[in-house]
C-alpha cells in the first residue's frame, strides 16, 4: 500500500482519483510515500527516506523547503495553470478597486446607518469624494506573461485597455494564447514608463525579490496603481509605502496582508483570496493527484519545481536515477549496466539548473545489487525501479 499524506484539506475530486487498492490517503498516515500539500509550513518537517514526492496544490511552493528536498531526491511538483482563471478574475476586481475607491466608499456609506431619511442626501453630498478614472483606454502594463498574466492581458483587452507585457522567458504557449493587440516589450523600463496601472505575476525568488522597489517605482508615471496578486516580498513594503504617502503611487493592491502595510491610506489588503475558490481547489487537487499517480507508476516527472520534466515510454524496465548536473555521472550509471550485461535500449537525461534526471529503459534482470551500485555513483541522490 502506498501511503499518502495530506497535509491541508485536498478537495474530495483529487483524493478520490488515487485507487483505493493501492493508496492509502489520509492525514494521519506516518512515513508517507508522497505528501499532497497546500499552504502548511514544511520547512521544519523531516521527511523519512521514501518519501518520493510533494505535490502542492497550487502554484506557489514557497512553504515548501524546495533545494533541500531535490538534495534528499524528493520530488516537488506543483500545479501551474490550475488556479489561473481564479487569480485573473480577483486581480480584475483589483483593477477596478485601485480605481474607483471602492471599499472605502462601501466603508463610509456603511457608517451612515441610522440617519434615516437623510441617508440619500449624505449620499449624493459624499459621493464625490470617491470619485475615481475608467480602465478603458488606459495601460495596463503586465510583469511576467505565464499563465495568470496572459488571461490578465487577454481580460483588460476587452475591457478596452491597453497592455504591454514583459516576460524574458515567454513560452510558446503562452505567446500562442495571448491576444495579439498586447505589446511585448524587451526592457521592463518601457512598460514603466507607458503604464497608468502595473500588475505582476513572476514567482517569488531571491532574484525577484522586491522587483518593485523604489527605483523602479521612480521610473512610473506620477499616480500609477499598481497590483500584487503573485506574492508579497514582490514589492518592497517600505518603498511602496513612501509612494503611497508621497502620491507617486495612488494606489497599491495586495493579495499578502502584512502588519506593516495594513492601514496604509490608499493600500488594500486583500486576505489572500487569489485561488479561493471551489473550482481553483477542485483543478488544483486533481492536477497535483495525477502528476503523483504518474510519477510514482509510471516514473515521470510533470511540472516538477526542482527536477526537470522527463517522461519517457520502456519496453524493459525503467530506471530512474535523481542526480546532480554534473559532469560524468552518466557515463557512470551506464558503465555499472554495462559491467552487469545490462542492455540500454533508450535513455533520456534532462537537466534543470543544478539537477538532473536520467531515465533509462533497461533489458535485463535489474537486481537489488544493480541498484546498489548505481546509488554509490559520486553525485547520485536516488535511484527508482518503476516496473
Amino acid at each position: 500500500m502506498i501511503n499518502v499524506l495530506t497535509l491541508n484539506k485536498i478537495a474530495a475530486c483529487g483524493t478520490d482519483i488515487f485507487d483505493k487498492a493501492k493508496y492509502n490517503v489520509s492525514d494521519s498516515v506516518s512515513a508517507p510515500d508522497a505528501i499532497m500539500v497546500r499552504s502548511a509550513a514544511m520547512h521544519d518537517m523531516e521527511f523519512s527516506d521514501n518519501l518520493l514526492a510533494i505535490a502542492r496544490a497550487g502554484a506557489g511552493v514557497n512553504n515548501i523547503p524546495v533545494d533541500r528536498c531535490a538534495e534528499e531526491g524528493i520530488v516537488v511538483f506543483n500545479t501551474p495553470g490550475a488556479n489561473a482563471n481564479a487569480v485573473k478574475e480577483l486581480v480584475i476586481a483589483g483593477l477596478l478597486m485601485s480605481s474607483r475607491k471602492i471599499t472605502d466608499a462601501i466603508s463610509w456609506a456603511s457608517s451612515l446607518k441610522g440617519n434615516g431619511a437623510e441617508v440619500g442626501k449624505m449620499v449624493e453630498k459624499g459621493k464625490s469624494n470617491f470619485a475615481g478614472p475608467e480602465i478603458s483606454g488606459k495601460t495596463l502594463g503586465i510583469i511576467g506573461m505565464g499563465a495568470i498574466g496572459v488571461l490578465v492581458g487577454n481580460a483588460a483587452m476587452s475591457l478596452g485597455m491597453k497592455v504591454i507585457g514583459y516576460d524574458p522567458y515567454l513560452s510558446v504557449k503562452a505567446a500562442l494564447s495571448m491576444n495579439p493587440g498586447i505589446k511585448i516589450v524587451s526592457d521592463i523600463k518601457e512598460l514603466y514608463a507607458a503604464s497608468d496601472y502595473i500588475t505582476i505575476h513572476v514567482p517569488y525568488n531571491p532574484e525577484t525579490k522586491g522587483t518593485i522597489n523604489s527605483e523602479t517605482i521612480a521610473m512610473m508615471k506620477d499616480g500609477v496603481r499598481i497590483l500584487n496578486f503573485a506574492r508579497g516580498e514582490l514589492v518592497d513594503s517600505d518603498a511602496i509605502i513612501s509612494a503611497l504617502e508621497s502620491g507617486k503611487v495612488a494606489s497599491y493592491i495586495v493579495d499578502f496582508p502584512s502588519d506593516e502595510m495594513i492601514g496604509v491610506k490608499n493600500a488594500i489588503c486583500v486576505p489572500h483570496l487569489g485561488a479561493s475558490t471551489p473550482e481553483s481547489e477542485d483543478n488544483c487537487a486533481v492536477m497535483a493527484a495525477n502528476e503523483l499517480i504518474d510519477f510514482i507508476e509510471n516514473g515521470n516527472i510533470r511540472n516538477s519545481v526542482n527536477f526537470p520534466n522527463a517522461e519517457m515510454n520502456a519496453v524493459g524496465t525503467k530506471i530512474m536515477v535523481l542526480h546532480r548536473n554534473v559532469p560524468a555521472v552518466i557515463s557512470e550509471i551506464t558503465a555499472v549496466l554495462g559491467n552487469a550485461s545490462i542492455n540500454i535500449e533508450n535513455m533520456m537525461s534532462p537537466s534543470k539548473k543544478n539537477y538532473a534526471c536520467t531515465l533509462i529503459d533497461a533489458i535485463g534482470d535489474i537486481t537489488d545489487d544493480i541498484v546498489s551500485k548505481l546509488s554509490a555513483v559520486e553525485n547520485v541522490i536516488r535511484v527508482r525501479v518503476v516496473k
